[in-house]
């Protein structure tokens, strides 16, 4: 047996459709993207409307916002490479959401939930900032300036995103729940 046959009888057969290359692939990973950041903005205002703190709800508001703006440099960029705006499900995106919204029928309305909200709305951000530091390196691998540059205004974004949720958590929430 070939190791390609060997690789082939122990690894994962690619779909058809599979990337071929980093474009490909680059393609491929902004539309799971583009999915999960519109499916935020559904989940966005149910974390919010479920917070007891304001502090927490404004945070909440605030990033559907950004979220908003970031779906639309997200579309920016699929026109800089001249390829469609199209959404693919992103499963990960999917996962965390549902594992949100558990969390808030798993606890009382108050501060338990309010710390379950940041837990879950950190997961999300921590997803958004590993795939969007990916699209970055990606993009400028492949010569895609502009593209990584919209891209690494929305990672930076995310990021903030994170550190303000903690230091919600940290300033109150968490001692309190």
């Amino acid at each position: 047996m070939s190791t390609t046959e060997k690789a082939s009888a122990n690894g994962v057969k690619a779909k058809s459709d599979a990337a071929k290359d980093l474009k490909e692939l680059f393609v491929d990973s902004l539309k799971d993207i583009y999915w999960a950041e519109k499916a935020l903005t559904k989940a966005l205002p149910k974390m919010a409307k479920n917070a007891s703190t304001k502090k927490l709800q404004t945070a909440l508001e605030d990033h559907l916002t950004e979220t908003e703006n970031q779906i639309s440099r997200l579309e920016q960029v699929f026109e800089l490479i001249d390829e469609k705006a199209e959404a693919k499900k992103c499963d990960a995106m999917a996962g965390l959401i549902q594992e949100s919204e558990d969390i808030m029928k798993e606890t009382e309305s108050g501060k338990v939930r309010d710390a379950g909200i940041i837990a879950g709305g950190q997961k999300v951000e921590h997803y958004e900032i590993a795939t969007y530091g990916t699209l970055v390196a990606w993009a400028e691998e492949l010569g895609l300036d502009e593209a990584a540059s919209l891209l690494g205004e929305t990672l930076e974004e995310e990021k903030a995103a994170d550190l303000k949720l903690s230091e919600i958590a940290m300033k109150g929430i968490n001692k309190k729940a």
